[in-house]
Parts: structure tokens; C-alpha cells; sequence
């Protein structure tokens, strides 16, 4: 590496999926847990993005593909497990998301599923 100059290293994007079988919101340590997670997250440039959704009973599914849309309320699956929050996050390679899915799932105390977006 030249003086003065950074390398620059590819970072890819990942999808980390909180999976739960209940509505219920986090408890409060689970809760503070997860605000440890995201300030590591923030700290060590891994952050891009994350949310907590509302329950399925919530969903409206649309389908426009044949005209106009339909409106259908509810899930588009039946499912006892479904996403209640998500990461998006970068990491150079995969075994950093891995590790990174780890911390998450640790932190809300639920599964999660990893999964690299497409590239651009």
C-alpha cells in the first residue's frame, strides 16, 4: 500500500432474518442486548440498516401481475415461525456475516437466518 492511501476492501451485503414463533416483543435485557449489538455493529462499519416488523396478522399481500392489484390481508405464508426484525449489514467474506449472525442471535435470543444479497 502506497503512504497516504487506503486499501480498499469489497464489502458484500447481508440479509440477517430474526426468525420467532410469537408476536411478543423482546424483553428489556434482550432489548438492551440487542442496542450492545447494534453499537458494535455501527463501531465496526459492519452497519447499514435494521428494523423490527409488526406481527403477520399486519401483512397485506399485493399482486398486480395480471392489471390491477389485488389486495389479499394477511401472510403471504402460513407459518409457525416468520421474520420479526432483520440486520442489513457488510462484511468483507462470508465467515465475518457468519460470525456477525452469531453475535445477533445471541443478542435478540432468537434464530436468524443469513443471506447474501445479489450483487448490483
Amino acid at each position: 500500500m502506497t503512504a497516504g492511501r487506503q486499501e480498499m476492501i469489497s464489502m458484500a451485503q447481508y440479509l440477517i432474518s430474526v426468525l420467532h414463533d410469537a408476536a411478543e416483543l423482546a424483553t428489556d435485557a434482550e432489548m438492551a442486548a440487542i442496542d450492545v449489538f447494534n453499537e458494535g455493529l455501527r463501531a465496526d462499519g459492519h452497519w447499514v440498516f435494521a428494523g423490527g416488523l409488526a406481527s403477520p396478522d399486519s401483512a397485506t399481500v399485493v399482486d398486480a401481475r395480471a392489471g390491477g392489484p389485488i389486495y389479499t390481508d394477511g401472510p403471504y405464508l402460513e407459518s409457525k415461525e416468520f421474520v420479526i426484525g432483520f440486520w442489513i449489514v457488510e462484511a468483507p467474506h462470508l465467515d465475518v456475516a457468519l460470525r456477525l449472525a452469531g453475535n445477533g442471535s445471541r443478542a435478540c435470543n432468537r434464530r436468524v437466518e443469513l443471506r447474501p444479497f445479489l450483487d448490483a
